[in-house]
């Protein structure tokens, strides 16, 4: 944990990246978890401190629609969507020495985040009524979903709090889009642990999308009209596997949509691959641009669960997220002075920003190192480096065409 710690340190005083630190040579490993550090440590400590509203500073868009409720609740967008990131790595046992150490910290932090962010009593006592609470509480219910050591370690008293406020919930109406799946993913929170559920919230999103909604080529559209944008990472596809994962255990029915699903998870993962520049970075399109590498969600929730496509090896993917996080967090000013994230994609842009975006949005950064959930051990991280698509090409190698995906 020192040497993490004293990289981290290094990285954050001369903010260049690890890479350049020749005295202290580290592996893509230890790389992420210095990054991911820097990023979630100010949001989980701070939470555990009971301290997250006194010391988060709060910015909001310039072309902010509701500012008094934006910043009431950018406090749960940056502690649900920070532990939905790293809640794969908490779950993980073993690694080396300095890893164990500094995820038992993480895991201490948590557990008292989550007591405070649901008590009442607490001054961190979070916002969970509402519109934008409901996105939020469906990351954190997520969260709890990729991470059953962290609710098994809850106390009866937390837990039923966190119970009590993913039910409150339930009165706010979705937006007809990818909203849809934040009311199925609390459902499956209760679904997983044993609670009482409504199937309906689940079965409406999993129609919508399985009926209405796929345009073709691995990709849905969200809601009525197709976007080219970045949703289908953020949360359309992640939240229709990781909801399939725990309902297809107690309905049946899902098994001809998972099939379905799969071969389209398997080539959007080809496309955000494919979507990866050779310097890391990729098309500046669609809403939510500052959620930075964000954007690579679902490629990083792929490699998670093992099921990358056979066209890409992992290592060529653990290559090409890393290349991302050094490109998108590495650039001056993306960090405020306190250590919280600035908007921006790379370094400080707040002009990025759609109408929504507060500092709490910006931590679905974190969900790129879902895969710091791998052990140390697997092929995405023991593998040698290898190129990915984009560094093969403009470096003059052949490689095969790209093709679409065609379901029948």
């Amino acid at each position: 944990m020192k040497k993490i710690l004293f990289l981290l340190a290094i990285i954050s005083c001369t903010g260049i990246s690890a890479k350049k630190q020749k005295t202290q040579p580290i592996n893509e490993r230890q790389l992420w978890l210095i990054y991911m550090d820097k990023v979630a440590r100010p949001v989980i400590k701070n939470i555990a401190e009971d301290q997250l509203k006194a010391n988060m500073p709060i910015v909001l868009s310039p072309k902010i629609d509701n500012p008094e409720n934006r910043t009431k609740v950018a406090y749960l967008e940056a502690f649900a969507r920070t532990l939905c990131g790293i809640s794969p790595w908490l779950n993980l046992e073993g690694g080396s020495s300095d890893e164990v150490a500094l995820r038992n910290q993480y895991r201490t932090w948590a557990l008292k985040g989550i007591a405070n962010a649901v008590n009442s009593e607490a001054k961190d006592y979070l916002q969970w009524k509402g519109g934008q609470p409901l996105v939020d509480a469906s990351f954190f219910a997520l969260a709890l979903v990729r991470c059953p050591w962290l609710w098994e370690n809850l106390s009866d008293t937390t837990k039923q709090q966190v119970v009590t406020a993913l039910k409150s919930t339930r009165p706010t109406v979705p937006v007809y889009s990818n909203w849809i799946l934040f009311t199925g993913m609390i459902e499956t929170f209760f679904c997983k642990y044993g609670y009482e559920y409504d199937p309906v919230r689940i079965e409406y999103g999993m129609r919508e999308f399985s009926e209405h909604w796929y345009t073709g080529d691995g990709m849905f559209s969200d809601g009525m009209n197709f976007n080219l944008d970045f949703y289908n990472s953020y949360v359309i596809q992640p939240y229709l596997n990781n909801i399939l994962d725990v309902i297809s255990s107690k309905n049946k029915s899902y098994n001809g949509f998972k099939a379905k699903l799969d071969k389209i998870s398997k080539r959007y993962a080809d496309i955000q691959e494919r979507l990866i520049n050779a310097d890391g970075s990729f098309p500046v399109i669609g809403r939510s641009i500052t959620y930075r590498g964000g954007a690579f969600h679902h490629l990083a929730d792929m490699s998670l669960r093992k099921q990358l496509p056979e066209d890409l090896a992992p290592a060529q993917v653990r290559c090409a997220l890393t290349a991302v996080i050094k490109k998108t967090l590495s650039a001056p000013k993306t960090f405020t002075d306190k250590g919280f994230l600035n908007i921006g994609l790379c370094g400080s842009q707040p002009t990025l920003a759609d109408f929504y975006i507060n500092t709490g949005s910006l931590y679905l950064c974190n969900t790129i190192f879902l895969p710091l959930g791998l052990p140390e051990t697997d092929e995405f991280w023991s593998a040698p480096s290898a190129p990915w698509t984009a560094a093969k090409v403009w470096n003059g190698q052949d490689v095969p065409a790209d093709h679409a995906l065609e379901l029948h």
